[in-house]
């Protein structure tokens, strides 16, 4: 995995993009490093944030709890659990609990006994939209446990 330190002006302006996306607020950093996996995705690592960018999107990484605690959840049913590890989609029927998020929000996937975050997606759909659902994909699945960025996040320390 290829890695480099960017710029505090690239940094500036990945910082600022990734609030746009993410409707939070972040500590300052000064420096980010960037991981490359060959494929199609970077790992982004700096003091008190890690991050993925997958396309145009910036997702928060999923060992980043008081990070991820800042943004929507769906709770989902243990049943849930071994497919959303796998990267299977949130569907309406899994969901027991929930925050309310607007369409294409980054929503978190929470596990019911423990409470651990389990994947990181956008929503298909509103959390106002859902509560009428009994069906259909609400969440989809762009970062979970297992996946291969939290492999590759294993061999990352700063």
């Amino acid at each position: 995995m290829k890695s480099n330190l960017i710029s505090k002006s690239e940094t500036a302006e990945v910082i600022k993009e990734i609030v746009s996306q993410w409707k939070i607020k972040i500590p300052k950093i000064k420096n980010l490093k960037f991981y490359y996996l060959e494929d199609d995705g970077i790992i982004i690592a700096g003091d008190g944030l890690n991050a993925i960018k997958k396309g145009d999107d910036y997702l928060p990484f999923l060992s980043q709890n008081e990070l991820l605690e800042k943004f929507p959840n769906v709770m989902v049913d243990m049943g849930a659990v071994k497919f959303m590890c796998k990267g299977a989609n949130v569907m309406r029927p899994g969901i027991t609990k929930y925050t309310e998020f607007e369409k294409d929000q980054i929503v978190c996937v929470i596990e019911e006994s423990q409470h651990k975050f389990l994947a990181v997606g956008r929503s298909c759909v509103s959390s106002k939209e859902m509560e009428s659902l009994t069906k259909g994909e609400i969440v989809k699945n762009m970062h979970y446990i297992s996946d291969k960025f939290w492999e590759a996040g294993k061999s990352i320390t700063d």
